[in-house]
């Protein structure tokens, strides 16, 4: 039996009946309306109880409204499907990709899962992908039919980083792609002719530019995600407007909404940020980032991104970088609350809590990128894993003798008068139990692994410390290459700001920055 793409017809008609129609677009071109919306989802309730049963965070009194975009819920399960429609649609409309042609693209996962939706009219797609993926992810790869070049190595799709490879990796990688290359029944003569340009892109981690040098020498397309113009104006033209559109059906005004977003491409937030500037004239996106030496599925940290072209930090309302060891344990309490959210979604609307506990209220829109199924090994491994050095404040109250001191930790602030005087009062010990090492002596503990003496002083040796920072992030992560040491410091839950909550005072009056 033959399939739809067989029959007579051109491909765009296939496409468009096939999967264009079936993602969300204008009704008409050049008009506003927007169908087959995602949903958009009050989940204020849930982020207040997350927030006081996970955090130790009391959000009760705070005037605060957070939506979830619910992206997850598209074909293929990512918002990566917008794009990819819109390019693919674009390529095939001006005669750039005909039947028959193959797609090469690097990705991180989502946007090669969203080509191999269209695997079924018969366009072959071949991602470019490395093993720093997660097994979910390569498992819907595979599922959708997509063809994989892995290459081995723990990159992923980065802007060229001159001197950051070993020539000798670069022509072992080159010869390991070679073999894949002839695997999938492309000649491999034609690659050895390109072969020193190819080495020269592995030796500058540029799998970017990769993609495209495959997809020159053999003919094919690449869809050039990370400098293709159609990522941006996917989100500017349907994206946004699909938002601005359900917010005013549900009552609200778009200009009244922070929009939290991760980095991933930079599409998302270009074209979020484009229309809000051009149709309001405001600065509203939010773009979240992991810590800079944290790996969070498709989305780049703060250093990573900036060398991309749709990174444009002038038209964002803010930059935060923030936990990802937290936000697993927010995406835990979704998940099983039921929601479709993965591990970057948790990321920003953990960005969006914190957020709202530093001010006094606050309306959110938060972008939930895709969903939980690609990435539920790694939250059952998390979930197998001991608990977290971590411990809530009345469990620390009621403790505190066995403590044999209190320390602040932090890489760069230490808190002023009122904030010792906090904490001794908060915890019921006298202040001259707390102690404050230096802040660049806490620095090179996280950079090093290594504890520096004068740490090791301060930490009391082998006894069991409290750990106090500014909202439990730093000194959670002290206490784990504490705990590797047979320290058994403990972490306190929600830090200063905790302690802070119904003192009248924000964070920022209790704390100063460190000059040492």
């Amino acid at each position: 039996m033959k399939k739809d793409y067989d029959i007579d017809g051109s491909l765009l008609e296939h496409f468009e009946r096939e999967i264009w129609s079936k993602v969300p677009h204008l009704e008409r071109p050049g008009e506003a309306k927007v169908v087959n919306e995602t949903p958009l989802k009050d989940i204020t309730g849930d982020l207040k109880d997350c927030a006081k049963n996970v955090f130790g965070l009391d959000l009760a009194d705070k005037d605060l409204h957070v939506f979830g975009k619910f992206d997850s819920k598209l074909l293929a399960g990512s918002i990566k499907v917008r794009p990819a429609v819109q390019i693919i649609h674009d390529a095939i409309a001006t005669g750039k990709l005909k039947r028959g042609q193959t797609i090469f693209e690097a990705t991180s996962g989502n946007f090669g899962i969203a080509l191999g939706q269209i695997t079924k009219l018969g366009l072959d797609v071949v991602a470019i992908v490395s093993r720093k993926l997660q097994e979910g992810v390569f498992e819907e790869l595979k599922n959708g039919k997509t063809r994989l070049i892995n290459l081995d190595m723990d990159i992923c799709p980065a802007p060229g980083m001159k001197g950051n490879a070993n020539l000798m990796v670069a022509k072992a990688t080159a010869s390991n792609i070679r073999a894949q290359l002839s695997e999938l029944g492309f000649d491999p003569a034609i690659f050895d002719k390109s072969r020193a340009e190819a080495e020269a892109v592995l030796a500058d981690q540029d799998i970017i530019n990769l993609a495209k040098l495959l997809a020159k020498i053999y003919g094919c397309f690449c869809p050039e995600q990370y400098d293709n113009e159609l990522n941006v104006e996917s989100h500017r033209t349907v994206t946004a407007a699909e938002l601005d559109q359900q917010l005013r059906e549900q009552g609200h005004s778009l200009p009244d909404f922070r929009i939290v977003c991760t980095f991933g491409t930079g599409g998302t937030s270009g074209g979020l940020s484009r229309y809000m500037m051009e149709k309001y004239g405001k600065k509203l996106l939010h773009v979240v980032f992991p810590l800079g030496d944290q790996d969070v599925a498709g989305i780049r940290t703060k250093g990573k991104a900036s060398g991309l072209k749709f990174y444009e930090p002038n038209r964002y309302a803010g930059q935060h970088e923030v936990d990802f060891d937290q936000a697993k344990r927010l995406l835990k309490f979704f998940v099983d609350k039921g929601y479709d959210m993965g591990e970057s979604s948790a990321l920003a609307l953990y960005a969006a809590m914190q957020m709202a506990n530093f001010g006094d209220d606050g309306r959110f829109v938060v972008i939930v990128a895709d969903g939980i199924q690609k990435y539920r090994k790694s939250l059952a491994a998390m979930e197998q894993k001991p608990r977290s050095m971590q411990v809530g404040l009345q469990e620390a109250i009621s403790n505190i003798a066995n403590y044999n001191r209190v320390v602040w930790i932090h890489t760069m602030y230490t808190p002023r008068k009122e904030g010792l005087e906090l904490i001794a009062k908060s915890l019921g010990v006298d202040e001259s139990k707390i102690i404050v090492p230096k802040a660049s002596e806490v620095e090179q503990l996280l950079a090093t692994q290594q504890i520096p003496k004068e740490l090791d002083k301060a930490l009391g040796g082998d006894a069991k410390p409290l750990l106090v920072c500014m909202m439990g992030n730093t000194s959670l992560r002290v206490a784990q290459v504490l705990g590797q040491k047979g320290i058994a410091a403990e972490s306190l839950n929600g830090g200063i700001s905790a302690l802070s909550q119904g003192k009248g005072k924000q964070i920022s009056e209790l704390v100063r920055m460190a000059i040492e």
